[in-house]
């Protein structure tokens, strides 16, 4: 189903990791269109402007920090899709990975209220590449696995599963939790001169990206700002990281190399 002129509808749309450059097409037109803008802490002022005809409110949750509840938002945007208005709920990443999508999804299934899902680029997947990390690679990883490391009951059943070194481990909202979460992985048997990298806002002018081991990981000693977000990589993929996100060569450089 899509939104038109004569009906309130509500728009679940992801904004990706942060570059307005990343939005889909689909979520630039939703964001154009809309009439109400709820967005998340993390959404840019680049990606928000696009809304230029709409009513925006910021709705997002920071940990230590004062928020809007889940059910007031969910009320808000019934409420203004019954009174007619195009909704869009804009969210970081996608709206089904860590995002609440399907929580909110259902709230307005069980309301009546027609909506969508605009599917968006999730910066599990976006953070390690803009720091030239795959979470997947031939012969190193061929799977990988997102886990919330906000909570230990969250992430602590899952990488306990986990053979070492089995896949890549990318972590979302766990930089206060990280010598816990590596302290996990230790327990089960990781080596502790396993790979790990913390990518700091990515997509971002502000971008950073920390690199060690799994055992350096577990120190107290943070390597971002307080309350900067960031997500968590663990394997032996972080190792291409020097290779893939450098310049290439030039055919002047590989010369004087002899390998031209």
């Amino acid at each position: 189903m899509t939104p038109t002129a004569s009906q309130g509808f509500v728009s679940l749309v992801g904004a990706g990791p942060g570059d307005r450059t990343l939005l889909t097409l689909a979520a630039a037109e939703r964001l154009k269109a809309a009439d109400l803008v709820l967005y998340d802490a993390l959404v840019s002022p680049e990606v928000i402007a696009i809304a230029s005809r709409a009513q925006c409110f910021s709705v997002g949750k920071r940990a230590g920090r004062r928020s809007v509840p889940q059910d007031t938002i969910i009320r808000v945007m019934i409420r203004a899709a019954r009174r007619g208005r195009h909704v869009v709920r804009l969210k970081g990443g996608d709206p089904f990975v860590l995002g609440r999508g399907g929580e909110e999804g259902l709230a307005l299934r069980a309301a009546g209220i027609p909506f969508e899902v605009v599917q968006g680029v999730s910066a599990a997947i976006a953070a390690p590449a803009l720091a030239g990390i795959p979470v997947t690679h031939r012969g190193v990883a061929s799977g990988f696995v997102v886990v919330s490391g906000h909570d230990e009951a969250s992430y602590e059943p899952i990488l306990e599963s986990l053979a070492p070194a089995s896949a890549t481990v990318v972590v979302m909202m766990g930089l206060g939790r990280r010598r816990a979460i590596a302290g996990c992985l230790l327990d089960r048997g990781w080596a502790p001169d396993t790979s790990a990298a913390i990518v700091s806002a990515a997509a971002t002018p502000a971008a950073h990206t920390w690199t060690g081991t799994l055992e350096q990981l577990a120190q107290a000693a943070s390597p971002h700002p307080q309350g900067v977000t960031g997500t968590i990589v663990i394997g032996a993929v972080v190792d291409l990281a020097t290779v893939l996100a450098s310049p290439p060569a030039t055919d002047t450089a590989r010369a004087a190399e002899g390998k031209g």
